[in-house]
């Protein structure tokens, strides 16, 4: 079974939902081109990935779910994080490397997660998320099934990309989730590359929805610079899953707009692709959509604009004055116990002993 996309009309929106997409929008590429700031002025560490050009996908999906769904990224998370409610001061600290973090500092661009907003992680290596989010559709189901817990009816969103799914996580974890009818919603973000590789050069089938029939669940493509069409195709795949009729495999084709990642000088993608994929800016795309059906005027987006603009200053501020992580926390989440540290001989946590940390001074 499956089903494309172009079945869907234009769907319609109210003003109020047509705003929420723009803000949130406009919320993950602001956010983005600030990181580039603030990475190229020594803010920052490490490989930063920033997914300008696919918020439609992320706006798209996330915004969709409660607060008890669950969603788990890849290590181009920021965006995903804003959406599903992680605060943009909480993501930025976390970029610095900040104890203000959400994962304290110590996760930092790839690893963003936030238990309380049920975002289970980024993940720095290809296709290992996906069965994390298996797993977490799974506990869903379970405690509905088995253990009778009211309202469990928690959906699962795994984001991955298209050189993902070569790999045998994605095929293992599609399969399982088929077989078991999981809540869950594989979501490819196909932008076409893979770091440098073509997704034309690396797939026998580059049809990546198709893959899902294979399995016994629908696959669905859509264009993912239309921040409405993935809207409809993902209400359909999580009232699925919500209703317990299983899992999907939506293939959103769209683009990123930047360098795989800030350290990328982008020289291998030709510059007509890049521009005529420019020329479809989602954000442009929705604003278009939003004047031509009388849902926003001019004044009102600016607004929104100006307060985005206004949130993400006040983010980098708030960074920039926190404090680095105590070093007592170095070794914590090393061991199950609750400091972390182990438990010595005498009974007593062995990091109140003074030489417990000799030789850490300098790391």
């Amino acid at each position: 079974m499956s089903f494309s996309a172009t079945k869907f009309a234009q769907p319609l929106i109210t003003k109020e939902e047509g705003l929420e997409l723009y803000e949130d929008m406009i919320l993950g590429r602001a956010f983005e081109d600030m990181c580039a700031q603030m990475y190229y002025r020594g803010k920052m560490f490490g490989f930063v990935h920033l997914y300008n050009g696919q918020e439609a996908v992320s706006t798209g999906f996330i915004k969709l779910l409660k607060k008890e769904d669950y969603v788990v990224s890849t290590y181009r998370d920021h965006v995903h994080a804003l959406s599903k409610g992680v605060p943009a001061r909480a993501v930025m600290s976390e970029l610095f490397g900040k104890a203000t973090g959400c994962c304290r500092g110590q996760g930092g661009s790839m690893h963003m997660f936030s238990k309380e907003h049920n975002l289970l992680g980024g993940f720095a290596f290809i296709g290992e998320g996906i069965p994390v989010a298996t797993g977490a559709a799974f506990s869903s189901k379970y405690r509905r099934e088995v253990l009778k817990e009211p309202g469990a009816d928690q959906v699962t969103l795994a984001f991955f990309g298209d050189g993902t799914c070569n790999n045998g996580q994605f095929f293992e974890c599609l399969n399982m989730a088929a077989l078991w009818k999981l809540p869950i919603i594989f979501v490819v973000e196909n932008n076409l590359w893979a770091i440098g590789m073509s997704h034309l050069r690396a797939t026998s089938d580059p049809e990546i929805w198709k893959k899902g029939p294979a399995f016994g669940m629908p696959g669905v493509h859509v264009d993912g610079m239309d921040v409405l069409k993935v809207r409809e195709v993902a209400k359909e795949a999580i009232g699925r899953a919500r209703r317990g009729e299983g899992p999907t495999l939506v293939e959103c084709e769209t683009y990123r707009f930047r360098g795989h990642s800030l350290a990328d000088p982008d020289e291998l993608r030709d510059p007509a692709e890049k521009a005529r994929y420019a020329a479809r800016d989602p954000i442009t795309a929705l604003k278009k959509y939003l004047f031509e059906n009388k849902l926003a005027n001019e004044q009102e987006l600016k607004a929104i604009e100006k307060k985005i603009d206004e949130l993400v200053e006040e983010a980098v501020e708030f960074a920039d004055a926190s404090p680095h992580p105590p070093r007592s926390q170095l070794l914590e989440n090393v061991f199950a116990d609750p400091k972390g540290f182990g438990i010595g001989p005498d009974g007593r946590y062995r990091c109140e002993d003074p030489k417990f940390t000799e030789g850490t001074a300098q790391v």
